[in-house]
């Protein structure tokens, strides 16, 4: 365990003992986690041990998660999460649009801007609460100051790339990118859907 002394109310500090990255990982093999992590969780240690810092108000770092939430429900406007309890340990670095298609919704975040009003939690850097369904990102990002309209992390196993206008590739290898929301909408990759995408734009080459 390792000590952080952290503000209280009063103005008091208090120690606080948070567990090795180490203790939580051994802890977790048997199933009993110190943080209460469900062993299918154990791919967000990191971030559960960076959230628990947070909570002795130590700043996130920039382009990082402030906050996760993993909760989905069966009713839901977009898909959810493909692992819900992955949602907080996909980089907030990713590529950003195209590709026509998805393959998985990895996550929903909403980015959030100090310049705009949002708490300066990783300086003056942008950073981002995380969501495993699309619901939830929309209200936090409603009811929060500095806060930009959710976005949504997909993952494409193959796409589209259109280097030049009206020049389109095939691409078969993995992609991570941020899209807008509406772009899920009838964009999810079927067996045939770029074969037959290619083939109602180039139908001579076909």
């Amino acid at each position: 365990m390792v000590g952080r002394q952290c503000p209280t109310q009063n103005g008091h500090s208090a120690s606080v003992l948070l567990p090795r990255r180490t203790e939580v990982q051994t802890l977790c093999k048997t199933g009993v986690c110190p943080l209460g992590i469900d062993r299918k969780m154990k791919g967000a240690l990191p971030l559960v041990l960076v959230l628990a810092l947070m909570a002795c108000g130590q700043k996130v770092p920039e382009f990082s998660a402030s906050s996760v939430d993993f909760s989905v429900s069966e009713n839901s406007l977009h898909p959810v999460a493909v692992a819900p309890a992955l949602v907080g340990t996909y980089s907030g670095r990713a590529k950003s649009g195209g590709g026509y298609f998805y393959d998985d919704v990895l996550k929903y975040r909403v980015w959030l801007h100090p310049e705009n009003g949002a708490e300066p939690l990783a300086g003056n850097s942008d950073y981002f609460a995380a969501f495993a369904q699309y619901e939830p990102a929309l209200e936090f990002a409603r009811t929060t100051a500095g806060a930009e309209q959710p976005i949504v992390l997909v993952r494409q196993v193959e796409s589209v790339n259109e280097p030049s206008p009206g020049v389109l590739e095939w691409v078969k290898e993995e992609r991570i990118t941020e899209w807008q929301v509406a772009w899920l909408e009838g964009s999810r990759r079927e067996p045939d859907s770029i074969s037959n995408f290619l083939s109602d734009k180039h139908p001579s080459k076909q």
